[in-house]
């Protein structure tokens, strides 16, 4: 469902839920598609996934200001309504879910979910609170929308063990869905954040798929971890990136690689101005020592 005009769009969460439940109740499966908005083709991906498997789709776009730190880019995270809207009339999205801030963050609210494992490295180090906000903002929305599947990007590849790993822990029954990474002719992953890049930086902003392009060819030749990622912060640092980490770890615990496991690469730095984080799946193999 959805017409060409574009989804219907719903603001009160128990609106919206009490909409998922009764399309689930006529056995019809319901996807999600949990995002900021500024959206782009990556976010597109996503809904034509779930549009694919599912009978209906939800789309919710919130900035959510908990994952924020007190320096980052709340106030000037992109905020574009008006295209997002266009962005998902050819898509089948049946429902636009755009609550307020104090419909997910009630007055006096005191509730935050603590996360560890998956979110205590890379990301949990240099955003302190960003994983227990992220996992409080979609705990919330999964509330909301009590949907069979919510679709993620793998590029976000921390937030989804985080994810995975908090429905697990709390018994949440939703399906969760990672689809590839969508990137730009030149191998740049897409980003809302992306906009905040200055021409050169832009440029420049190709080491990091560089970065881990070099992780898989070393990877494939059998080079040890350790080797590998000082590879990768040369790169980066010889192009101007400022790193805040280049890692090659296991790809589920974010741990030391374990013997015939899958790895990840992942990668996130400043260039100029702005933060970006990029990764690669990389294939099991035999390890040997460091």
């Amino acid at each position: 469902m959805g017409a060409a005009c574009g989804p219907e769009m719903i603001v009160d969460p128990d609106a919206v839920r009490a909409a998922v439940l009764a399309a689930r109740d006529q056995g019809r499966r319901v996807g999600f598609v949990p995002t900021m908005g500024a959206l782009h083709a990556g976010h597109v991906s996503l809904v034509d996934r779930a549009a694919a498997e599912c009978d209906d789709v939800v789309v919710s776009i919130f900035v959510n200001p908990t994952q924020f730190a007190p320096q980052e880019d709340f106030t000037r995270y992109p905020r574009t309504p008006d295209a997002d809207r266009t962005a998902l009339a050819g898509c089948r999205v049946r429902w636009l879910f755009a609550p307020r801030a104090d419909d997910i963050y009630p007055p006096g609210w005191c509730t935050r979910i603590s996360m560890d494992g998956p979110a205590s490295r890379f990301e949990g180090e240099h955003r302190p609170g960003h994983f227990s906000g992220v996992a409080t903002v979609v705990c919330r929305l999964f509330m909301a929308v009590p949907a069979d599947r919510a679709y993620f990007g793998a590029k976000d590849w921390q937030q989804t063990l985080v994810v995975r790993r908090m429905i697990r822990d709390l018994g949440v029954p939703i399906g969760i869905v990672v689809c590839p990474t969508v990137r730009e002719p030149d191998g740049l992953a897409m980003s809302s954040r992306n906009v905040y890049l200055a021409p050169a930086d832009r440029r420049r902003a190709t080491a990091l798929w560089e970065a881990l392009g070099i992780a898989a060819r070393s990877w494939d030749a059998g080079h040890v971890p350790g080797a590998i990622e000082r590879s990768m912060r040369g790169h980066l640092e010889s192009r101007g990136i400022a790193v805040d980490y280049a890692a090659i770890v296991d790809a589920e615990s974010l741990g030391p690689v374990e013997p015939a496991a899958p790895a990840v690469a992942l990668v996130a730095g400043r260039v100029g101005g702005t933060r970006l984080i990029d990764n690669l799946q990389l294939p099991a193999r035999s390890m040997r020592n460091e």
